[in-house]
């Protein structure tokens, strides 16, 4: 029912970032707690299989967040833990005009244009907005937002582990 108390519970956790019912949900556990993502598997379809696909796998179970910028993002998903590292390959750019960087935004990392003029996206790095950043849309790939769990986004620090991403069809409670 619109305008309940769990509405405004959950508008406060979602910072911007409207739970969409993709049917498409991570759950990101971090040495700080956990993050749920969903994940915009018909804007990014390729990112979104990777980003399964590899999680599945267990390749972000124990790698760290190698980038905090404070009111910007926080980044991880390197397995050289110092942002150049990956599973070996690029995924295409999944760019959508309609896609905004806000305050949660779950998107892809990517080399610069001048050696990257395709802007293909990182095969595993990751970002996660901590604040709105207009300046990056129609620049990355946005493939989710935190539907949970920005409280423990806020308080990530450099060196902290990702435990295990998790994976599920209906949004955890």
């Amino acid at each position: 029912m619109a305008g309940s108390a769990s509405d405004a519970a959950n508008n406060s956790k979602l910072d911007g970032v409207p739970v969409r019912n993709t049917g498409h949900y991570a759950t990101i556990d971090t040495d700080r707690g956990e993050i749920v993502v969903e994940l915009y598997a018909s804007e990014a379809p390729k990112t979104v299989a990777n980003f399964e696909k590899l999680s599945k796998d267990g390749f972000y179970d124990k790698l760290t967040f190698h980038r905090v910028e404070p009111g910007f993002v926080v980044q991880g998903g390197d397995p050289a833990g110092n942002g150049t590292g990956g599973p070996g390959y690029e995924l295409p750019a999944e760019i959508s005009p309609t896609e905004k960087h806000l305050r949660g935004t779950l998107a892809m990392a990517r080399r610069g244009d001048q050696v990257n003029p395709d802007r293909k996206s990182s095969g595993s790095q990751f970002y996660i907005c901590l604040a709105p950043a207009p300046f990056l849309d129609g620049q990355y790939t946005v493939f989710g937002g935190v539907v949970e769990g920005m409280n423990v986004v806020d308080q990530i620090k450099v060196g902290d582990h990702i435990k295990k991403v998790t994976l599920s069809s209906t949004l955890p409670s």
